[in-house]
């Protein structure tokens, strides 16, 4: 079965706006002929590839046919590319990574690479609980996560471990925890989340304390730097990977309120086993710096 270019670059672009008519603006059509191209396409394959809500969204079966699609387009650009020479534009690569290894590890573990192999990535941030789901949407060719099995067709390489610890302020420490981290004084004390899907607190309190969600308070800060600055502030306490927290543990800008009971987040690389060469490069990249700087 062959598929059609042109219908495929309309689902491609469905799924990646959201919309057919932001797919239609990027594709200089209509959107009556975007969707008469997805039907098409449909059709040809005898089942719903996208549902039609806001946004769009692919089908299970519209997932499958994506990951393909996008490793498809990733392998033509790659031989374009060498068949071009230095006339071919470089090579772009969606990636999905959680926001404290890109704030700390990901981006040193690349080094020259990109510049080298004329590269361009296209980072997706979200949960290491669920950088997996992108991947496995075909909205990635990539991924770090803390999930340790492969999807079908993919490997899942070990890159080390994230420490994490319980960090505070010590004017913050003085106020909620005079008398040390208590079950009956963690109740009360303000915690920093980074945004819904972040488990970590939860997951601490629950295994020190046996505190379940909604039990206290929380405060959003969904960025790594303004995280870290809002837990500096006095704001609440957080979970703060080492290799972020160094240097104001060293110099007693933040306080660690439970020594002995670090969190260890073990991160896997997940990649295509049939992937183009640069891919290959890239990924073994990540995986051999990644050995080197995490625990």
């Amino acid at each position: 079965m062959i598929l059609d270019r042109k219908h495929a670059e309309a689902l491609l672009a469905v799924t990646d706006t959201g919309s057919f008519e932001q797919a239609a603006a990027r594709l200089h059509l209509t959107a009556s002929a975007v969707s008469q191209r997805v039907r098409a396409l449909e059709e040809q394959l005898g089942q719903p590839l996208v549902v039609r809500s806001r946004p769009c969204r692919a089908t299970r079966a519209g997932q499958r046919l994506l990951r393909y699609l996008v490793r498809a387009a990733l392998l033509d650009a790659e031989f374009l590319a060498e068949t071009a020479a230095e006339q071919a534009a470089p090579l772009s690569v969606a990636i999905a990574v959680n926001a404290d290894s890109l704030a700390t590890w990901f981006l040193p573990a690349l080094g020259g690479f990109l510049n080298r192999e004329r590269v361009l990535i296209d980072l997706i941030v979200d949960d290491q609980d669920h950088t997996y789901a992108l991947l496995e949407a075909g909205l990635a060719l990539g991924c770090v996560s803390t999930e340790p099995r492969p999807m079908r067709g993919c490997v899942a390489e070990p890159l080390g471990s994230m420490r994490y610890r319980a960090l505070a302020a010590p004017a913050y420490r003085g106020r909620w925890f005079p008398h040390g981290m208590t079950a009956e004084a963690a109740r009360r004390a303000p915690v920093m989340v980074f945004n819904r899907k972040d488990r970590l607190q939860a997951d601490f309190l629950e295994r020190k304390f046996r505190l379940s969600p909604g039990s206290y308070p929380c405060q959003y800060v969904p960025a790594s730097g303004p995280f870290m600055q809002a837990i500096l502030l006095g704001f609440g306490w957080g979970m703060v990977p080492d290799l972020q927290a160094g240097e104001q543990l060293a110099q007693s800008e933040l306080v660690d309120l439970a020594p002995d009971d670090p969190i260890d987040v073990g991160l896997f690389w997940h990649s295509w086993k049939v992937q183009s060469p640069r891919l290959e490069q890239l990924s073994q990249t990540v995986i051999t710096a990644s050995r080197r700087i995490l625990a």
